[in-house]
């Protein structure tokens, strides 16, 4: 993960806000216009309309549903996945109305800084949601805490807590790549080699019966694994 971005105090962030639900939309606007540090820049209800106010306002974060014209499918997903690249400061918080770990999966498969999975249900409380535009603005993650449940729930109903199988040290690495670190990151800051790392996390994914799975999901899996359980 990026070292955190400071913003000092009275610094507004530049906000755009894609949503096609016209009702939805306006009530998130008029929090959002509420906020001292949030400078509302755009409007948008539709993917070639953010495009187009991403390219003209150049903001810090950008709060997307997950669907939205012209398919309503994944729109949000997508140009979060997009912005990785292009624009790899940008901050993005996808809304969604569904608890489902794929969704965050297909989010975080190319990193987690920067990004963030929050259900429409808990906007109306607007502090939850300019909480995430302040993380992913700086670098960071957050998931809705319903959907690491809905992940660990059907995790648990068939092999119970598989990280209490983790040695001391792969529960310290597991810890690193919750924080969004990668493995050169991981052993910098732990003082291991490369290939020590390597080891560790191929172990922790053989114990959380996550090896079968996609490579590219594996490391967003444990990490939400992991935070869930600190909640317990």
């Amino acid at each position: 993960m990026p070292a955190a971005l400071a913003y000092p105090r009275g610094v507004r962030l530049r906000v755009v806000l894609a949503e096609d639900n016209y009702l939805l939309r306006e009530g998130l606007a008029q929090l959002l216009s509420m906020a001292e540090e949030v400078d509302l820049v755009a409007i948008c209800s539709d993917l070639p309309e953010l495009d187009r106010a991403i390219e003209g306002h150049d903001p810090d974060v950008v709060i997307t549903d997950i669907r939205m014209p012209p398919t309503g499918t994944d729109e949000g997903i997508r140009l979060a996945n997009r912005m990785r690249s292009a624009r790899p400061q940008l901050g993005v918080v996808v809304l969604s109305q569904y608890a489902e770990p794929e969704y965050v999966l297909a989010l975080l498969e190319n990193g987690a800084a920067g990004r963030a999975y929050l259900l429409k249900e808990r906007v109306s409380e607007i502090e939850q949601l300019l909480s995430a535009v302040r993380e992913v603005a700086r670098g960071g993650s957050v998931i809705d805490p319903a959907v690491v449940e809905a992940l660990v729930t059907s995790r648990a109903a068939a092999k119970g807590s598989a990280l209490a199988e983790l040695t001391p040290r792969e529960t310290e690495v597991l810890s690193k790549v919750a924080e969004g670190r990668n493995n050169a990151g991981i052993a910098a800051t732990l003082s291991l080699t490369d290939r020590a790392v390597e080891k560790h996390i191929n172990a922790i994914f053989s114990k959380l019966g996550l090896s079968e799975e996609p490579d590219t999901h594996h490391r967003v899996k444990a990490a939400l694994l992991y935070l869930a359980e600190q909640r317990h």
